[in-house]
């Protein structure tokens, strides 16, 4: 049996579920109904207020496969949703950056070269 910590077995997995960043979801959930997403984003702040939270939220809406485009609200259950959620590293879409770990521009290098390879 693995241990799981409590913030990431309870993550909310949908906008709605997001509590205390209702101005981040609102401009969110705008963009995506209207097809207006920005080219990147970049969530910023202290320790625990969300921000890969929202970061994994908003992918799971960008890639969802319950639509022809993004939607936005993601389904939580189609393939694409469940790799994100899982972080399995299945989604080759999606890469989390840690800036606590990845500090450098070497690594960042490191990162684009194996993503795209």
């Amino acid at each position: 049996m693995s241990y799981t910590v409590l913030a990431r077995k309870y993550r909310p997995q949908k906008f709605a579920d997001v509590i205390g960043q209702d101005h981040v979801v609102r401009t969110l959930k705008n963009a995506l109904e209207q097809q207006r997403i920005a080219h990147g984003y970049i969530f910023s702040g202290h320790r625990g207020i969300g921000k890969t939270t929202i970061a994994r939220i908003l992918a799971m809406a960008l890639n969802c496969r319950s639509s022809e485009r993004s939607v936005p609200e993601p389904c939580g259950e189609c393939a694409s949703c469940r790799e994100i959620r899982e972080g399995s590293g299945g989604a080759m879409d999606v890469i989390v950056i840690d800036a606590a770990t990845t500090r450098g521009t070497e690594e960042a290098r490191g990162m684009s070269a194996t993503a795209t390879a």
